[in-house]
């Protein structure tokens, strides 16, 4: 008898153990789906006037997401900004546009695709910068497309200027008694190698490179704020950095104050006082996420979350990018 009734023990155990994994995965898989309806935010509230909100959020690159080690479709930031500029300029109820710059800056080609995208969405519906606690560089070349550009008082923009960053190894290489032996087919084909000492020649041509897309980036400046390029090579465009206040004073913006009154003045520009506010997000949807969690399933007894890209990026060297040179480690 006692067999009996821990038999029935075990069975009815298995079936509850069995009940309790169906329920947890189908609430697992509702969850998923609520998250990433949330996220999309692709079909905007009801019809009538819209304001169409914008996130330009983080260093500019145009990396993917698998590319920091997630799942997903390999959209990237430059990708998902022009799919959501084209939501809204194709969606007729948006009357104007806010881009919400937060970024230090990043990749030289990525922030130039993205300005030109808030540029050609500026030509068809007006796009009001709100620049967060960060708009430089990159950030700010960006924000050059649009008609207005807000800050708040406290926002750090500026560093207009460009960067290429290398680290140096030769004499660590000495001391560990290690060599690096190179073959290459023309005098530059290792150019700012680590292993050994930079020619003149070498750093002329890599100046030459920076000083080419400072350039580009300072006429687009000049074209957007309507000042002569001398004003700002003469102690605005060197790099350095301003607050949202003194950017004012300097030219750089045109006005300061919140997210709301951003909103305002886009509600202005597109003749619709009454417009809502229609935050498009169009971040990854059900597959995506179904990825990563299948990702992260592979692996059930060990988490591990590597936010160090998120807080620090890991510049490559050799590369060009519009960033604080405190950023360029």
């Amino acid at each position: 008898m006692s067999d009996t009734k821990n038999n029935n023990g075990c069975v009815l155990g298995a079936v509850v153990g069995a009940a309790a994994t169906i329920l947890a995965a189908v609430l697992g898989v509702v969850l998923l789906v609520v998250i990433s309806l949330s996220l999309s935010g692709e079909e905007g509230p009801a019809s009538g006037p819209k304001i169409a909100h914008i996130d330009l959020e983080g260093v500019i690159t145009s990396a993917t997401a698998s590319d920091f080690g997630f799942g997903g479709s390999g959209e990237s930031m430059v990708e998902r900004l022009k799919k959501e500029f084209k939501l809204a300029i194709e969606n007729d109820d948006v009357k104007a546009i806010v881009l919400r710059i937060n970024s230090p800056g990043g990749e030289v080609t990525a922030s130039d695709t993205i300005y030109h995208a808030v540029q050609q969405a500026n030509a068809k519906k007006p796009v009001v910068v709100y620049m967060d606690s960060v708009a430089a560089s990159g950030g700010y070349y960006a924000a050059c497309g649009a008609t207005e550009i807000f800050a708040n008082e406290t926002t750090m923009t500026g560093s207009i200027g460009v960067i290429i960053s290398t680290v140096n190894y030769r004499e660590l290489f000495g001391k560990v008694g290690l060599q690096s032996q190179v073959f290459k087919s023309g005098e530059f084909k290792d150019l700012m190698s680590g292993g050994r000492a930079m020619t003149p020649e070498e750093a002329a041509l890599v100046q030459d490179m920076v000083m080419e897309t400072y350039d580009k980036f300072v006429g687009i400046v000049a074209e957007a704020r309507k000042m002569p390029e001398a004003k700002l090579r003469d102690g605005i465009a060197d790099g350095r950095i301003f607050s949202g206040a003194k950017a004012q004073e300097v030219g750089l913006v045109d006005t300061t104050g919140y997210l709301e009154d951003a909103y305002d003045r886009a509600r202005e520009l597109g003749k619709a006082p009454a417009a809502e506010i229609w935050k498009i997000r169009s971040h990854g949807g059900f597959l995506d996420a179904l990825t990563m969690a299948k990702a992260n399933a592979a692996s059930p007894n060990r988490v591990e979350i590597d936010i160090a890209d998120r807080l620090v990026p890991r510049l490559q060297p050799g590369m060009v990018y519009l960033l604080p040179s405190n950023w360029a480690l």
